[in-house]
């Protein structure tokens, strides 16, 4: 079946730039609107109701995040097109939503579209859209959730509850604070990049912490870290200073 989309870009160019790609390599991609700032977006989607948005994050007089707030549920799969921005590319990547850097790479946008045509085929509400939504909303005040996906859902699970994460070669696992462990689908680099701002420390290569959890610092086997649920995590010999300079930080 066809799947009907929307472009939202403040720049001319690069609506016609993302059209001819459509075009070329996605046929079965129909883009049946256009908008150039987030008011035109909003009523583009009203109007349409498409399947797939193709959205940039920063526009003038509105962001793309602000088009998302004027929709009460999400039931349209959206694809970020943006410049790089940090705050904003942290924020989709917790939702466990995807984007793509201008200029537009092929490979990597055809990756996109094949997820965002699964997700679009399977017919289920966007809730990494509300993740996503939820996240902005909190800030740097709160707790917000992260997405986890594992192989047969997403989970999405407030970032203090979680204790710490274990690499399993290309997957990682999160314990909890009840207790719960939660195999997730990525590798530990990637979770290491969007939790160590949040007081999360990485002694080992294999392991990554939420400093609310440590109990004490052990001397044994050359520095291991005792954590609230009793479980031991090693301090490798070349992170051991910096570890104790973040422990001491964190009293």
């Amino acid at each position: 079946m066809n799947i009907r989309s929307i472009i939202i870009d403040d720049e001319p160019n690069n609506v016609e730039n993302l059209r001819t790609i459509i075009s070329t390599y996605c046929p079965g991609i129909e883009v049946i609107a256009t908008a150039n700032n987030a008011t035109e977006g909003i009523e583009a989607i009203k109007a349409n109701q498409p399947d797939l948005v193709f959205l940039d994050i920063q526009m003038p007089g509105g962001s793309g995040f602000d088009v998302l707030r004027a929709f009460n549920a999400i039931y349209f799969e959206i694809i970020f097109i943006t410049a790089y921005d940090q705050y904003g590319i942290q924020a989709i990547k917790f939702s466990a939503l995807d984007y793509l850097l201008k200029p537009i790479d092929i490979a990597e946008f055809k990756i996109a579209i094949g997820k965002a045509v699964e997700k679009i085929n399977s017919k289920r509400q966007n809730h990494n859209i509300e993740n996503l939504l939820e996240y902005i909303k909190s800030g740097q005040r709160d707790s917000p959730k992260i997405a986890l996906p594992t192989l047969s859902e997403i989970r999405y699970i407030k970032v203090n509850t979680i204790i710490r994460c274990e690499a399993e070669n290309n997957y990682t696992t999160f314990y909890l604070d009840n207790g719960e462990q939660i195999l997730v689908c990525r590798t530990l680099k990637e979770y290491a990049e969007l939790l160590q701002p949040r007081r999360f420390i990485r002694p080992h290569q294999s392991h990554l912490v939420n400093l609310a959890f440590v109990k004490s610092y052990l001397k044994e086997d050359g520095g291991t870290l005792l954590l609230t649920d009793h479980s031991k995590v090693p301090i490798s010999r070349q992170n051991k200073d910096k570890i104790k300079e973040q422990l001491n930080k964190s009293l």
